[in-house]
């Protein structure tokens, strides 16, 4: 439960120091005035119970400013939310463990969103401080960080209304800079409010490319990316060039999304399901086998290193002790989405053994489905790898191409697992008859579930299944 009040005094321009303030929240408190020194204390929504005190909202306060814009560059009025508590405010332990002033300060950012202020609107709305609350809860929760070019899949309209906008990005908040605090840097993550078919684009090619395109469309965002809740076109259905523009990206660029935690399932059809040895005992077994430590990082490796564009895709040895090679734009997280309490080991790493299979059966819902084309053309022809990873278990799926080194699936023996590790490896050959099967995936809308689609000759089946069947844990 929250409240909207004046934020406390906070110092004044002249005043940098106030003793009142806690040393993260003052540092934070300076950038802002340094942005609006008019507006010394803000309207605030606080946490009524803070989040140290056993209350629900991670975020001690979320302050609320008016910008002006800028309308030489077509940057219109808006209200701008900053958020208070995903960097250390306080340096005491209460909320984050204090590591020392040269590193991040708690997570190393706190967040931002720009709203387009509608005319005669004297006040900001609350509800995008709620929407930085559930954010920071994930954050929270799981321990990772958000990076410049993220996206947040929401699937509803960020203001619970109708609108079309019901997906994030995330990116570098245009004006404010990265700020040095006692406990560590903070840098500013600002939310952009994105239409379904913006969010399926940077999925297809990259985050920052489409960030760059919504820069040029003023009404879609402009030079400072301000969210309008009422924008009712697509950045491709004001600009169709637009969509060129990204079909180009993804042939020549591919897609920068390694990997999605997603409702996902597989078999080993190559034994009897009575084989106490067999995968299978990961989907319908009530003691379900659960990764190791050193597969939870290798498969954490195998989503990162996804990144990378102009290197060649290397996935770390199966025995090797985790390799500090993840792609340099990101910034290093806590924990990685990959990594949960689950994860821990109940059987020793060295007795699980590599099993090559001889016929597999994938399962997804149909919203891991309709990205499997993407994971094939976006990721495999460009020679690089993609990963599934169950949101309700350890099993995990990575396809891979040829030109990955370090793979434990082979040409040879292209379907191999580790535990409840799959990988599949993928001819280019194999990937393009794929496509062409696959193709009515583009159309998720008019497919009648469950659909299978089958390789007989490669002993691999795939089905697209309702929700449903993966919530039930005999499926």
């Amino acid at each position: 439960m929250a409240e909207v009040r004046p934020s406390p005094a906070a110092g004044t321009p002249g005043l940098p120091f106030n003793p009142l303030v806690p040393p993260g929240l003052q540092a934070i408190y300076g950038e802002c005035r340094r942005l609006y020194p008019e507006q010394p204390n803000p309207l605030q929504v606080t946490a009524i119970v803070k989040y140290w005190l056993g209350g629900p909202d991670p975020l001690d306060y979320v302050s609320m400013y008016r910008s002006l814009g800028n309308p030489a560059t077509t940057v219109p009025e808006h209200w701008h939310y900053v958020s208070f508590g995903l960097s250390d405010l306080y340096g005491d332990n209460r909320v984050h463990e204090f590591t020392g002033a040269d590193g991040l300060s708690g997570f190393g950012f706190e967040l931002t969103f720009r709203l387009k202020r509608e005319a005669g609107e004297s006040a900001p709305p609350t509800w995008p401080a709620e929407l930085m609350q559930g954010l920071a809860r994930y954050v929270f929760q799981s321990e990772n960080t958000f990076c410049s070019g993220d996206h947040v899949s929401w699937h509803s309209p960020l203001d619970n209304s109708e609108s079309r906008i019901q997906h994030m990005l995330l990116t570098e908040d245009p004006q404010m800079q990265p700020v040095r605090t006692p406990f560590g840097v903070v840098s500013f993550l600002q939310i952009v409010g994105v239409c379904t078919e913006e969010l399926h684009a940077a999925q297809q090619w990259n985050g920052q490319g489409i960030l760059e395109l919504l820069r040029t469309v003023p009404v879609a965002g402009g030079p400072w990316l301000i969210t309008d809740m009422r924008r009712g076109e697509t950045i491709f259905e004001i600009d169709p060039h637009l969509q060129e523009r990204v079909d180009k990206g993804i042939e020549t660029d591919g897609s920068n999304l390694s990997g999605v935690s997603a409702k996902c399932a597989w078999d080993d059809l190559s034994r009897p399901p009575e084989d106490e040895d067999d995968s299978r005992s990961i989907c319908i077994g009530t003691q379900p086998r659960r990764l190791s430590g050193k597969d939870t990082e290798q498969i954490r490796e195998t989503l990162r290193r996804g990144l990378e564009i102009n290197t060649k895709p290397v996935l770390p040895p199966i025995t090797g002790q985790r390799h500090n090679g993840m792609n340099h734009d990101r910034a290093p997280s806590r924990k990685d989405s990959l990594e949960s309490e689950s994860s821990a080991a109940i059987i020793p790493h060295e007795l699980i053994r590599t099993r090559q299979l001889e016929s597999v059966h994938l399962k997804f819902n149909q919203e891991s489905g309709t990205l499997i084309p993407l994971c094939l053309r976006g990721r495999l022809l460009h020679g690089r790898h993609f990963t599934y990873k169950s949101i309700s278990g350890d099993t995990a799926i990575t396809f891979v191409s040829t030109g990955v080194e370090g793979a434990f699936a082979t040409e040879e023996h292209p379907y191999a697992a580790h535990g409840p590790w799959l990988q599949i490896l993928l001819t280019e050959e194999l990937v393009e008859k794929m496509l062409d099967d696959l193709e009515d995936l583009s159309s998720p809308e008019e497919i009648k579930l469950p659909k299978e689609y089958s390789w007989p000759e490669k002993k691999l089946k795939i089905s697209i299944l309702p929700d449903t069947v993966f919530d039930n844990p005999l499926h």
